[in-house]
């Protein structure tokens, strides 16, 4: 089980900027029938179109625009992004049939859960978890004055805590550890 996000930020964006093209084409049209001034003028507007030529620099330009931003909604919309639940190791229901349970583990879990593994090691006072595809990185802060033997303990505990959870691949495991006092 992989889940991935929703892309509802390049769905957002879109969204709103045909939403504003949409609002506007109605009040001018609005205006228009009430014999008002509209805000976008279409007679404005025509008159730049009929007096622009196909091979101006103008068009160009707008040309490349639309199409640069139509690659990067396609990219967005088609590249896989962080997956939000990260799948574990498949097991057996335990009814005796043939049936596989899959089953994961949100990253907002398995981050808070590796964060408190490293937080209980004794010296840590505080953790910055990084969760990558393949890493896991530890950024641990420490008051001792000696930090000597304190990231191999945070990843001696991380690493047990994969191993307890039992993800689908285990990720290499890396830990830095900051001294907030220097021994003298």
């Amino acid at each position: 089980m992989r889940r991935l996000p929703r892309r509802a930020i390049p769905a957002t964006v879109t969204a709103l900027v045909l939403l504003g093209a949409a609002v506007l084409t109605a009040i001018s049209a609005i205006q228009l029938i009430a014999g008002r001034r509209p805000v976008i003028s279409y007679a404005a507007i025509a008159e730049r179109a009929h007096a622009t030529h196909w091979d101006s620099l103008v068009v160009a330009v707008g040309a490349c625009l639309v199409v640069l931003i139509g690659l990067i909604l396609l990219v967005a919309a088609t590249l896989p992004g962080r997956p939000t639940v990260i799948p574990l190791q498949d097991k057996e229901n335990g009814t005796g049939t043939d049936t596989v349970l899959n089953t994961g583990a949100s990253r907002r879990s398995l981050r808070a859960t590796l964060r408190a593994a490293a937080n209980a090691v004794d010296g840590v006072t505080a953790t910055t978890l990084m969760l990558r595809r393949k890493t896991v990185t530890a950024a641990v802060r420490t008051h001792r004055t000696t930090p000597a033997g304190l990231g191999e303990a945070v990843r001696a505990a991380i690493g047990h805590r994969l191993d307890q959870i039992s993800l689908d691949s285990r990720p290499a495991v890396r830990v830095r550890v900051i001294a907030t006092r220097s021994g003298s």
